[in-house]
């Protein structure tokens, strides 16, 4: 994700097509390091993972269930290592910026309130660094949001860091209800939900020895939510999220981060019935299901066609297929970052964003 993902990779995918579904190859590189705006597939299978945290006396060694594998740390990490965006904003989110060695695979700007926090952690690499940049970092502890970073073709697997004795964590959204063995971006078998971004902030405040700077900053992240949603209406309103690419789009699934926003909102997913996480949709079924409003990722990363938003917009209202799209005639786009179409933190602000704007477009009461 959607970003704060990896950066897209661009593989073969499932597209929608008005009469059924065709199976056809996205060519392109695969961005091991997950790209933090669009979901992110391939690499390792993670399968099962949700974070239960056990301590001895004086709270260490933690130990973690997470994604299938137990996560021993002995002592509060002093030069962690984060290679995507989403488990860095946790961690600056959490006043860890002074044990942090590095940062990788960004898709946008810090979040704000973050930037100087941020500014004091060496950024090892925009993308996916190599396992040789991480390991001169000399990290104690590396932690992932998606698991093609932590995989096969991605950054190093775990077991290679755990060899060398650096305990790994890998983000629960990206393998809980999860399968990531396919070809794309993974699907779901069971929708993702907040619980999921609270249970990582937890996890790590937990490793970290900061649990309540966790237990407030899950409280905080709630609140927003209730405030964001209180009072509107949004059942009968129908939303379509775009991460990137012109040609063949990439659009929400029902059950990935967007599927948070939108069950937040009480509203409905056009591609609700696609369980994979960003599924390659023709422009023809786009138009034919003509959403109220279209939620289109802005991103600063340069891998795919129409990535910035102003490119998107372009194209919907010049394009002879989508530019009698209701959403596109009444000009009703929410945009939203790549962070916060991804499972991460930041999906607090893509309710708050879309939430805003339908109140704005007179819609949901």
């Amino acid at each position: 994700m959607p970003l704060a993902r990896p950066v897209r990779p661009v593989r073969p995918a499932v597209l929608f097509l008005a009469g059924g579904l065709l199976l056809t190859g996205c060519g392109g590189s695969t961005a091991a390091s997950g790209s933090s705006d669009s979901p992110n597939s391939s690499g390792s299978s993670a399968s099962s993972g949700k974070g239960s945290a056990s301590g001895g006396s004086g709270g260490y060694p933690v130990t973690l269930d997470n994604c299938g594998q137990k996560v021993r740390v002995d002592g509060p990490p002093k030069r962690a290592v984060s290679l995507n965006q989403g488990t860095t904003e946790i961690m600056l989110s959490l006043g860890l910026a002074d044990r942090m060695a590095g940062t990788a695979t960004w898709t946008d700007p810090v979040a704000k309130g973050l930037e100087k926090a941020n500014a004091k952690v060496t950024r090892l690499a925009d993308k996916a660094p190599s396992f040789e940049k991480v390991l001169d970092a000399e990290p104690d502890f590396v932690a992932s949001s998606f698991a093609s970073t932590l995989g096969k073709g991605g950054v190093a697997t775990r077991e290679q860091f755990e060899k060398l004795g650096v305990p790994t964590y890998l983000s629960p959204s990206d393998c809980v209800g999860k399968d990531n063995t396919g070809d794309g971006d993974g699907s779901r078998t069971e929708p993702l939900t907040m619980d999921a971004v609270y249970g990582e902030v937890t996890d790590l405040a937990r490793v970290f020895g900061v649990e309540e700077r966790g237990t407030k900053l899950v409280a905080d992240l709630k609140a927003r939510v209730d405030k964001a949603v209180s009072g509107l209406d949004a059942q009968d309103i129908t939303l379509m999220y775009w991460f990137a690419n012109s040609q063949s789009p990439y659009l929400a699934g029902c059950c990935g981060a967007p599927g948070i926003i939108t069950r937040e909102l009480g509203a409905k997913n056009a591609f609700e019935d696609s369980h994979d996480e960003w599924p390659q949709v023709n422009w023809e079924t786009v138009a034919d299901r003509d959403p109220d409003v279209l939620v289109i990722g802005d991103l600063s990363r340069k891998q795919e066609t129409a990535e910035t938003a102003a490119k998107k917009i372009e194209f919907l209202e010049s394009d002879p297929v989508t530019k009698n799209m209701t959403a596109v005639k009444k000009k009703r786009y929410v945009l939203l970052s790549g962070q916060a179409m991804n499972p991460t933190v930041r999906t607090v602000e893509g309710v708050e964003k879309v939430a805003a704007a339908l109140r704005a477009y007179g819609l949901g009461g």
